[in-house]
C-alpha cells in the first residue's frame, strides 16, 4: 500500500515491546507500517519499569557489597546513598537505549505517529486530526499502575511505581502494599538503600503465583534481611499524618511510614480508545484473543498487556513478532504462555519457567516427581555467598514440566530452563550435557543428574 494516504500494510498502536517488535518484524517482511505512540517509544518497560527499577536493584546490590565488603577481606565502607547519583545513573541506562530504539525506527523506516491514537473505524486509527489506516490493525496499548477502590494516589505519600523510580530522596521509612513481583523489588531495593521497609500482602505467601517453595525460601531470605511482611492482611485505610502516613491493615494493626507505595498490579490502558465503539469484545478491560492473537474483529489483533496473561515485555515483544508472522503466512508455532520465562529481582532473585509443582499435581496427579538441589552444594554459589535452590518438577519417565529457581543472579540461568521446558526434555537428556565448572550453571546440571538416578554432588 502507499504510505502517500496514510494507508498501510500494518498499523499498531502503541510502541511498547510488544508494538514496535511487531513494527520492525513487518518492514523485515517487506509490508509498510504506521506505529502511534502518545509517549515515547519503548513503553513501559524502557521508561518506567524492567528497565530502571533493575538499575535501582543493582546500585542496591552495589550498597549491599560494600557494607559486606569485611567478610570477603575486602576493606569497603558504606557512606550512603546519593539519589541525585543514582538517577543519573538510572537515566543514564534509559537514555542510551531510548537512543539506540530511535535509530532502530529510522533504519526499519517504520512511520511514527507521535499523539493520542484513537480508534475510529475497523482499522483505522486517529491521531490528531490525521486517520491513518492499515490492512491490518495491532493494538498494543499497555498498561498502568492500579489502584485500590478508595485509595487516592497524591503522588507524595501515596505513590506508584512511577513516582517511585523519580524520588529524589531516600525514604526513611515505606509501606508497600502489594507483595507481588513489583512490591518486592522495590521492597528489595529500598532495603538496600536504607529504608525500614514493610511489605503488606492480601494472600497467604509473597508472589502468589510462583512455587510456594520459591515463596518460602523468598520469605525466609527478607526475615533475614530484614524485611517485615504481613500476608494473608487485606488493607483497609490509608491517612496522612503530620510525618507521612498511617496504614491500617485487616485486624486493626496499624503501619506508620513516611510513605505508601501501592503495587498492586497493572491494569489494561484500553480506556477512551474507541475500542468498544467499534465493536471490539472486552472483558473488564482486557482485550481476549483466541490463540493466534485474533480479536473477534477481522484482521484486529492484540499483544503485550492489555491480552489477559503475565504482563511481561518479553511475552509482548514475542507476540508482537508471531502477529507479523501470522499475518504474512509463515505460520508461526503458537506461544506457549507456561513457556515463557519468569524473573523477580529481588535479592535473592527469584526465577521460573512451566508449571509449579501444585500446578503439575493437578494436571498428572501422582506422576509428578520433584527434586529440589541447594546451591550449597554449588562452588560459585558459595563464592557469591548466596543460598538458594534449583528445583524440578517432571512427570514420571517423562519431561521436565517446571523448573524453579531461588538465589543471587539466578535469574540468568532461566533461559536454559526455558529450553529444557519448551523441548519437553527428560532429566537423562539433560544430564548428558556439560555444565562449565564452576559456574551456577551446574545446578541446572547436578538437579537433573539426581533426577536422572545419577546423584553426584547431592547431600542426603
Amino acid at each position: 500500500m502507499s504510505a502517500a494516504d496514510n494507508r498501510y500494510d500494518v498499523v499498531i498502536l502503541g510502541g511498547g515491546s510488544g508494538g514496535y517488535a511487531a513494527a520492525f518484524r513487518a518492514t523485515e517482511l517487506g509490508l509498510s507500517v504506521a506505529l502511534v505512540e502518545k509517549d515515547k517509544v519503548g513503553g513501559t518497560c524502557l521508561h518506567r519499569g524492567c528497565i530502571p527499577t533493575k538499575a535501582l536493584l543493582h546500585a542496591g546490590e552495589l550498597a549491599d557489597q560494600a557494607r559486606e565488603g569485611e567478610q570477603f577481606g575486602v576493606q569497603t565502607t558504606f557512606n550512603g546513598i546519593d539519589m541525585k547519583g543514582v538517577n543519573a545513573y538510572k537515566d543514564g541506562v534509559v537514555s542510551r537505549l531510548y537512543r539506540g530504539l530511535q535509530g532502530l525506527f529510522k533504519q526499519h523506516k517504520v512511520a511514527l505517529f507521535e499523539g493520542t491514537g484513537r480508534l475510529v473505524g475497523p482499522t483505522t486509527v486517529e491521531v490528531d486530526g490525521q486517520r491513518i489506516t492499515g490492512r491490518h490493525l495491532i493494538l498494543a496499548t499497555g498498561s498502568y499502575a492500579k489502584t485500590l477502590p478508595g485509595l487516592e494516589i497524591d503522588g507524595e505519600r501515596v505513590i506508584t511505581s512511577e513516582h517511585a523510580l523519580n524520588l529524589d530522596h531516600v525514604p526513611a521509612s515505606a509501606v508497600v502494599l502489594g507483595g507481588g513481583v513489583i512490591g518486592c523489588e522495590f521492597a528489595s531495593a529500598w532495603k538496600s538503600f536504607g529504608v525500614d521497609v514493610t511489605i503488606v500482602e492480601a494472600l497467604p505467601r509473597l508472589l502468589p503465583p510462583e512455587d510456594e517453595q520459591s515463596s518460602k525460601a523468598l520469605e525466609r531470605a527478607f526475615r533475614k534481611r530484614g524485611i517485615p511482611f504481613k500476608t494473608g492482611k487485606p488493607f483497609e485505610k490509608v491517612e496522612n499524618t503530620d510525618a507521612g502516613v498511617r496504614v491500617t491493615i485487616q485486624g486493626g494493626e496499624v503501619l506508620e511510614a513516611e510513605l505508601l507505595l501501592v503495587a498492586v498490579g497493572r491494569g489494561p490502558t484500553t480506556a477512551d480508545l474507541g475500542y468498544e465503539e467499534q465493536g471490539l469484545r472486552m472483558d473488564r478491560g482486557f482485550v481476549p484473543t483466541d490463540e493466534r492473537l485474533r480479536t473477534n474483529l477481522p484482521n484486529v489483533y492484540a499483544v503485550g498487556d492489555i491480552v489477559p496473561g503475565l504482563q511481561l515485555a518479553h511475552r509482548g515483544f514475542q507476540q508482537g513478532i508471531f502477529v507479523v508472522e501470522d499475518i504474512t503466512g509463515l505460520n508461526p508455532a503458537v506461544i506457549d504462555e507456561l513457556g515463557i520465562p519468569r524473573i523477580t529481582y529481588t535479592s535473592p532473585e527469584v526465577a521460573s519457567v512451566g508449571l509449579t509443582e501444585a500446578q503439575a499435581k493437578e494436571k498428572y496427579g501422582d506422576q509428578v516427581k520433584t527434586l529440589t538441589y541447594d546451591l550449597a552444594g554449588n562452588g560459585r554459589s558459595q563464592i557469591l555467598k548466596t543460598a538458594g535452590f534449583v528445583k524440578l518438577v517432571s512427570v514420571a519417565d517423562g519431561p521436565v514440566v517446571g523448573v524453579h529457581m531461588v538465589g543471587d543472579r539466578i535469574g540468568e540461568l532461566i533461559a536454559e530452563a526455558m529450553l529444557i521446558y519448551g523441548w519437553e526434555a527428560f532429566p537423562t537428556d539433560v544430564a548428558q550435557l556439560i555444565h562449565p565448572h564452576p559456574t551456577q550453571s551446574e545446578a541446572i546440571g547436578e538437579a537433573h543428574l539426581a533426577l536422572a538416578g545419577k546423584p553426584l554432588h547431592v547431600h542426603g
